[in-house]
């Protein structure tokens, strides 16, 4: 038998995670990020930029949380399965921390830096906008290796779920895509920074999740018991 009650508790986290993630982040001060002169200028100027990035962090954790208990609630599978649910959960814990990293750099660091270039005058104002990109630099390669983690998790965690008599195969499945979205992520903001290809596959993989997400959490909520095959 599948847990019931930590498959319910993990499907709600996944879920709730991810719907309040995006809808915190249309608080987030928008514009053409690899525009820095303007978008440095539209960051200094936000009254939420700080409020913004801890909601999205506690949202975040949510997620990663019913991440980590995924596996575990599941439970059954091969040896290799239930190895790949472990290391997906250690993957997740690491996408975490990482995540902890990105919204101090971004959430307090780049404020700081850009209310500094914001605020210079003179010879000072070069050297200010140089350490607000300095700052901005640090924030990608974050982003790139958060990416990278999270995409990782998730396709490990998608291995461990095939098979399983309580979760369609198709839930696995719509994991393992967005996994794969979340890697493209890294390597394309490592690559070109917070391109319009990578906003594009920010909502490809906001679309997977919430589909994969809402799919397990009615799984998980439905009455019939749910046994393995």
């Amino acid at each position: 038998m599948v847990n019931r009650s930590s498959l319910r508790m993990s499907a709600t986290l996944l879920l709730a995670g991810q719907v309040l993630y995006i809808l915190v982040t249309q608080f987030h001060t928008g514009g053409d990020a690899n525009n820095h002169p303007a978008i440095f200028a539209a960051y200094a100027a936000s009254g939420l930029w700080k409020a913004v990035h801890v909601g999205q962090f506690l949202c975040a954790a949510l997620l990663l949380a019913g991440l980590v208990a995924l596996p575990f609630a599941a439970g059954g599978g091969s040896e290799r399965r239930r190895w790949a649910g472990r290391f997906g959960a250690v993957a997740a814990v690491i996408a975490l921390a990482l995540y902890a990293v990105l919204q101090a750099v971004d959430g307090i660091g780049n404020q700081e830096v850009d209310a500094a270039w914001a605020g210079a005058a003179g010879a000072d104002k070069a050297a200010r906008f140089a350490s607000a990109e300095t700052m901005r630099w640090l924030e990608w390669g974050v982003r790139s290796y958060l990416d990278y983690a999270l995409g990782l998790a998730l396709l490990l965690v998608a291995v461990a779920l095939l098979g399983r008599g309580g979760v369609p195969r198709v839930i696995a499945v719509l994991m393992g895509l967005s996994g794969v979205a979340y890697l493209a992520q890294g390597w394309v903001v490592g690559a070109e920074g917070f391109s319009g290809t990578h906003t594009v596959l920010i909502l490809v993989a906001w679309v997977f999740s919430v589909v994969w997400m809402a799919w397990l959490a009615a799984v998980a909520w439905r009455r019939e018991p749910v046994r393995l095959r």
